[in-house]
């Protein structure tokens, strides 16, 4: 048997490559993650009691819609950044900037038009000593998860990868703790969910380099 015959019949024995395995990772990570951060919410913290209720409201969507929105663009730069050798990407980058600017934003549109003295209780809300750190326990058992993933796609930039699934984490975690947060301003969502998601994040970048060395 010739070379070119014998590389051919190798090839031709191969198993074709699933081309979805990466985002199949993901899902499976994302699934039992959230699962874990939904019974978090359920168990310590409660789903608020008017959740039918408000879930009619376009301003309860619209607070969906920030960690919707990250969760999104966290998912394709950690899929993009668990690959080796590969960077954020210009589309990825955009997309994380798309629901930052939309909320801050509205933010600022919704407090210039609030009266001064009710500003600082827009932004902070009733419960802005606690909001981050709940987001961030709540992004544990996703971070966990996310890790396990992204160290099945040997990534080489350790620290990007790291903040992308941390992002990843407290985008779900987020998206999973509006169940129970009563804040409707958006002032406080583009302040404070903000920061409980930086947090996981921060963590990310600085533990990837151990968690996700190969």
């Amino acid at each position: 048997m010739k070379t070119d015959e014998l590389i051919n019949f190798l090839a031709a024995a191969e198993p074709a490559l699933d081309r979805r395995w990466q985002l199949k990772r993901f899902a499976l990570a994302l699934l039992v993650g959230g699962a874990a951060a939904l019974l978090m919410v359920a168990l310590l913290f409660g789903i608020r009691a008017d959740l039918v209720a408000v879930m009619g409201t376009w301003l309860f969507w619209a607070k969906v819609a920030l960690p919707a929105g990250l969760l999104a663009a966290g998912l394709l730069l950690a899929n993009r950044l668990g690959r080796p050798g590969v960077g954020a990407g210009l589309v990825g980058l955009m997309l994380l900037g798309v629901p930052l600017l939309g909320v801050w934003l509205g933010s600022a549109v919704v407090l210039l038009e609030a009266p001064a003295d009710a500003r600082l209780g827009m932004v902070l809300g009733k419960t802005w000593r606690d909001c981050p750190f709940n987001i961030a326990l709540l992004s544990a058992p996703v971070f966990a998860a996310v890790v396990w993933a992204l160290r099945g796609m040997a990534p080489t930039r350790l620290r990007l990868a790291g903040a992308a699934g941390g992002l990843l984490a407290g985008a779900l975690a987020t998206l999973t703790y509006t169940l129970h947060c009563p804040e409707m301003s958006v002032a406080f969502w583009g302040v404070w969910y903000v920061l409980g998601m930086l947090v996981p994040s921060v963590l990310g970048a600085a533990l990837g380099p151990a968690l996700l060395k190969w």
